[in-house]
């Protein structure tokens, strides 16, 4: 799955960087700037919600999204990460590709 988003965000023109757990991305956010943190939320050694966490610690301005298959799962990153987006599987990959379009419209339009 992870390779499909990639793509579809790709050929968006999105550049995207893509890692398989959240404890492979937490390096690379404390050492380079992005505008998004996507993720999914059930994932293996650090779940989705620990790593936006962390990501809010070392990079406040990155706007996070999730992606989950899991309503229960939903309502806790919604308590967790008020701000963050959070996309519910099953979805088109257009679907995807509209809600971060959305994301950056929204942080266009604010900094106005």
């Amino acid at each position: 799955m992870r390779g499909y988003l990639t793509r579809a965000l790709e050929k968006a023109g999105y550049e995207v960087v893509s890692v398989d757990r959240g404890t492979e991305a937490v390096p690379r956010l404390e050492a380079e700037h992005f505008d998004l943190l996507l993720s999914d939320i059930v994932m293996p050694e650090m779940d989705g919600i620990e790593l936006a966490q962390r990501c809010n610690e070392v990079s406040p301005h990155t706007k996070v999204m999730f992606i989950t298959g899991f309503a229960a799962v939903t309502l806790k990153a919604s308590k967790e990460q008020p701000t963050a987006k959070v996309l519910s599987k099953p979805f088109h990959l257009r679907d995807l590709v509209l809600e971060v379009q959305r994301i950056f419209e929204d942080q266009a339009q604010a900094s106005l």
